[in-house]
């Protein structure tokens, strides 16, 4: 079988939203090798182990596991990162909180807090493009911790330490950007039970108070560890907008403000701390 024949057996196979292209990462996974070669090198037959393995992967991609714990590997940003199942698969609505803090006028040697960094995504992304930038990316799990202090070995940056703090306990100092993605997903929420969220650790995902609780623990505490002027922002539901910008108003931040992610959602909050 040649590498369009076994795409073309996969993609019949998944009932995933996009099934062919599912197909296509786990088959470059398997040859290592870019998407664009699988164009390339469509009549490239494959070996009896390569299309072994590629069924195994197949199969549990029809089970509905996501593509990024079966090859474990997530591109966000400009950087490549391990994943794994102890931890939420970066997302690219994610990338719109790194682009929104790259365009903040901070110090060129500003200190940034990443809190519940999981893979390392934000703290790693951020670290690449602001080699100036100190940046120390903290979450409450040890074995998350461990998998963002292989990424950042892997992506070999000096500029962002990797410790274990559930959320601000071992925090000491203040900071010119605190950046989180926490978890903001209610209990009760349907869409849990769907996609690739079922696969994924609820610690990661869920909080209580409708999604807000650790959404007001962040905003709360933040203000004993951000300089004057110093930015707290944070990513939420889409349907929380609202109710995050009065939570941070009423613990006394200013210029606070909700940004949209690429298909236009309500993704994050902004403000400003001026004691």
């Amino acid at each position: 079988m040649n590498v369009a024949q076994a795409i073309a057996a996969a993609a019949a196979e998944l009932q995933t939203s996009t099934p062919d292209v599912d197909a296509k990462w786990l088959l470059a996974d398997v040859l290592d090798c870019e998407l664009t070669r699988l164009t390339l090198d469509r009549d490239r037959a494959l070996s009896s182990e390569q299309l072994q393995r590629y069924r195994e992967m197949v199969t549990r991609r029809a089970t509905g596991e996501p593509v990024a714990y079966i090859t474990g590997s997530r591109g966000f940003w400009s950087i490549d990162l391990k994943v794994s199942d102890s931890t939420l698969i970066p997302r690219a609505d994610t990338e719109c909180l790194v682009d929104y803090a790259l365009q903040l006028s901070l110090s060129a040697k500003a200190r940034v807090l990443d809190l519940g960094t999981g893979t390392g995504a934000i703290a790693l992304a951020l670290g690449t493009e602001k080699p100036s930038w100190s940046i120390t990316a903290v979450d409450k799990f040890a074995e998350v911790v461990a998998l963002a202090k292989r990424n950042q070995e892997q992506l070999q940056l000096a500029n962002v330490t990797v410790a274990q703090s559930d959320w601000f306990s071992a925090i000491e100092g203040e900071f010119d950007l605190i950046i989180s993605n926490p978890p903001y997903i209610d209990p009760l929420d349907p869409h849990l039970s769907q996609g690739d969220v079922v696969f994924e650790p609820l610690s990661a995902l869920v909080s209580g108070e409708n999604g807000l609780a650790d959404i007001q623990i962040l905003t709360r505490e933040a203000r004993h560890h951000l300089v004057h002027s110093g930015v707290l922002l944070i990513e939420h539901g889409h349907q929380q907008g609202v109710a995050v910008c009065k939570l941070m108003k009423d613990y006394g931040y200013d210029e606070v403000e909700t940004h949209q992610d690429f298909g236009r959602n309500d993704r994050f909050t902004t403000a400003r701390w001026r004691g």
